[in-house]
């Protein structure tokens, strides 16, 4: 228990400590969107495949320029519900009786830490299902065209959602 405590020093307030800790449901999903992606990507990896095989037939190197594109298209066929996957089996996440933590290790980006403060007024909701999601903040996003979009923030795909809304809830009452 040591070890756990010393991993939140500096983190942590005097008079915060943890009341939840859990992870993402990190079963393998692949959805309707998923299977769209996935038939184009195939459909596009496909059609550069035919083509390096009849830039082939010419002679030369010229064929190798379809494998950016024969890359691409099993990019898109497997990378999103393969790069899902990979994020929720290494996110994190944590509730204290003050803030809630969103931690990950990512290839690329590395290790990062999230917080959000739970106040009074912080939006919350509980999207049901199995697994469930506990959203607790948003935040604002600019868009490629300048606009900006709000996504939801909170602790997805996890088992425990309604335990985890009542914390929330206690948190937000000040009981916590």
């Amino acid at each position: 228990m040591s070890g756990q405590a010393n991993s939140w020093d500096g983190i942590l307030d005097p008079d915060e400590r943890i009341v939840w800790q859990g992870q993402p449901d990190a079963r393998f999903r692949f959805g309707l969107t998923d299977l769209i992606m996935g038939a184009f990507g195939l459909a596009f990896a496909g059609f550069a495949l035919f083509w390096m095989i009849m830039a082939s037939h010419a002679g030369g190197f010229f064929w190798m320029f379809g494998l950016i594109h024969f890359a691409v298209g099993l990019g898109i066929a497997v990378g999103k519900p393969v790069g899902s996957w990979w994020m929720r089996r290494h996110s994190f996440y944590s509730l204290s009786n003050k803030r809630a933590f969103i931690a990950s290790d990512y290839p690329i980006r590395g290790r990062q830490l999230r917080i959000w403060e739970i106040g009074p007024d912080s939006p919350i909701q509980l999207i049901d299902g199995d697994p469930q999601t506990v959203n607790f903040a948003t935040e604002q996003r600019r868009t490629a065209k300048g606009g900006t979009t709000t996504r939801d923030i909170g602790f997805e795909g996890i088992h425990d959602g309604r335990k985890v809304i009542g914390l929330i809830r206690a948190i937000q009452r000040g009981a916590a």
